[in-house]
């Protein structure tokens, strides 16, 4: 059939139709206005010198975004008109994140820490930068997904910190001692105790060797033993007294194998042991389970050995070093697992009964039971 495009009386065979402009457009959208009681959520990509911020609404609309220098009251003032209308904001877990979440938090802005380690942004993007980086965690709050990290207690955290220090200060005093010894047997062909070391004056160390640079060698590494002796010291006192004012840490010394140092570190490392559902969640992260990958009983792999806290692994290998030598039940149950796998395998499983034997002293608020610890033991007795 045809059609009579210019309209007017129809004839035989055609269809009238109205004009029009192909030149003339519709526009068929409507402008959205913000809402001012929506909430909002914001992504800071943190940087060591600089931080990028993206706010986006509850329905993902990207509503501003700023690059600023690390300065709180900049970063303040770019959010404070924002800040009523806030649901979440998250900061990226870098290294330099303390000022920015303690000064956020302490303004009252609901501040997350974001676990960068568990974030996979879409591998195939094409582009990404430090805008796209910060909408990208703004979006991650907004649909509930974002993977969290713990917020350590202002107030404590810089006593965990110190103690950190203190581990560090023993690496190097350790270095220091055997470097001490190894130059006496290198130069003397003799044998000297650490013992001995320590309990060395330093007028007795000048006179080790007939060489002056060999004497200023010994010399100078005493000094610096007796120095790193008085730092360390220090530190114990300084975290001894924050400790004592903890409930869990004079339980944590019912454990066998935990002391003064390491029931400090625990306690300081762990902080609130509520943030553990379970004594499983606190040996994972204590980095005292497998780390392997099954499928259809058969090892396909291993996952990421080292999630977890050095400094918490460290103190329970150390606790069920002790623990196997000065803890009858401990001993036997180690001489066990060690007979049918290795000597190995047999101290991280004990770390690991101890890391949820520390869970179930701290959580229950109740003194170390060696029965619950080592049941198989109490019965075979």
């Amino acid at each position: 059939m045809l059609i009579n495009i210019k309209g007017g009386v129809a004839k035989e065979g055609f269809l009238p139709v109205k004009g029009s402009c192909p030149l003339e457009k519709t526009n068929n959208t409507t402008e959205r206005k913000p809402n001012m009681t929506e909430s909002l959520f914001a992504g800071i990509d943190l940087h060591s010198n600089n931080v990028m911020i993206g706010i986006v609404d509850q329905n993902g609309q990207r509503l501003k975004h700023q690059k600023l220098g690390c300065d709180l009251k900049r970063v303040t003032e770019f959010l404070e008109p924002f800040k009523a209308r806030f649901k979440s904001l998250a900061v990226e877990s870098t290294y330099n994140w303390y000022w920015l979440v303690d000064g956020l938090r302490a303004l009252s802005y609901p501040v997350v820490l974001a676990n960068p380690a568990q974030i996979n942004q879409y591998s195939g993007i094409k582009h990404a930068d430090d805008k796209n980086d910060a909408f990208f965690l703004a979006e991650l709050q907004r649909l509930g997904i974002l993977p969290t990290g713990h917020i350590y207690d202002p107030v404590l955290r810089p006593v965990r910190d110190l103690l950190r220090r203190r581990l560090s200060l023993v690496h190097q005093r350790t270095a220091l001692l055997l470097s001490f010894k190894s130059l006496y047997a290198r130069t003397t062909g003799q044998a000297l105790s650490l013992g001995r070391i320590k309990s060395m004056e330093l007028a007795e160390a000048k006179t080790l060797y007939e060489h002056p640079a060999n004497c200023l060698i010994a010399t100078v590494q005493k000094e610096h033993l007796e120095q790193l002796d008085r730092s360390i010291e220090r530190i114990e006192k300084a975290v001894l007294k924050s400790a004592r004012d903890l409930p869990s840490y004079d339980r944590l010394n019912t454990l066998p194998g935990i002391g003064r140092i390491l029931g400090m570190t625990i306690t300081m490392e762990v902080g609130e042991i509520q943030r553990f559902p379970t004594p499983g969640d606190l040996a994972s992260y204590c980095r005292a389970v497998d780390s392997k990958r099954m499928s259809n009983g058969k090892k396909k792999g291993d996952n990421n050995r080292k999630c977890g806290n050095k400094y918490l692994a460290w103190a329970f290998v150390e606790a069920a070093n002790f623990a196997k030598r000065f803890d009858d039940p401990c001993r036997k149950w180690f001489d066990r697992k060690a007979a049918k796998t290795s000597t190995v395998i047999a101290i991280k499983a004990l770390a690991c009964k101890l890391a949820k034997a520390a869970w179930h002293v701290m959580n229950q608020e109740t003194d170390y039971d060696p029965k619950r610890m080592f049941p198989e033991l109490a019965q075979g007795q």
